[in-house]
């Protein structure tokens, strides 16, 4: 967990590889859902294009559904839920009925304007899902993928204005989550700055992974 832009996505994907467990990513279920006009993705697309949280029920049956799935049975990392506390005792009625319990909660941090940055420029292929950066990682024609040759596009929830509401709900909804969490012993903070080599480094010596 993190605020947005903090590099989530890209640390869960790396861990879940290094020690061989299922990425179960909620904003990309989520943005998928919305894509394809499924009956949860109309619900929560205004929710996800104006930055607000997606209410808690939603995220309930989301997460609930996911996770029953045989290929989350082995374990998995979680990335992007819970964000409230009502999901935190919604994640544990799904993790009981399911007899499963968390080993470890990350908190990865950076600061604001460093996550205004990173989001704000990034542009992404709406047709292969190959994601750039206008200044870290920029494709080889401006506004063209690489990839596939699509034109790149902005997400509405990467807009600077939409990223600060989005960092807004964040310390107002999130925070307290990470609170929760440490009150349980279960909460290890990770510095977000630097490459995406460096804080996977910390991580891994967080965790106690080779």
């Amino acid at each position: 967990m993190g605020p947005p832009g903090v590099g989530k996505g890209t640390q869960a994907k790396s861990l879940s590889e290094r020690i061989g467990l299922l990425h179960v990513s909620t904003g990309d279920i989520l943005r998928l859902a919305v894509r394809e006009e499924a009956p949860l993705g109309r619900r929560a697309r205004p929710y996800v294009e104006s930055g607000r949280l997606v209410p808690d029920d939603l995220m309930g049956e989301l997460i609930g559904e996911r996770l029953g799935r045989p290929d989350a049975r082995g374990g998995f990392v979680l990335d992007g839920f819970p964000r409230t506390v009502q999901q935190v005792a919604a994640l544990d009625g799904v993790l009981a009925r399911l007899g499963l319990g968390l080993d470890r909660v990350l908190l990865i941090v950076a600061p604001e304007a460093e996550i205004v940055r990173r989001l704000s420029g990034r542009r992404v292929c709406p047709s292969c899902g190959a994601l750039f950066h206008v200044e870290s990682r920029p494709p080889s024609t401006e506004g063209v993928c690489d990839a596939c040759g699509a034109t790149l596009v902005q997400r509405a929830d990467d807009r600077e204005e939409v990223v600060r509401e989005r960092l807004n709900v964040y310390e107002r909804e999130t925070l307290p989550v990470a609170r929760a969490y440490r009150e349980r012993g279960l909460l290890l903070e990770v510095d977000g700055s630097g490459t995406a080599e460096e804080v996977f480094r910390r991580i891994r010596e967080g965790l106690g992974v080779a």
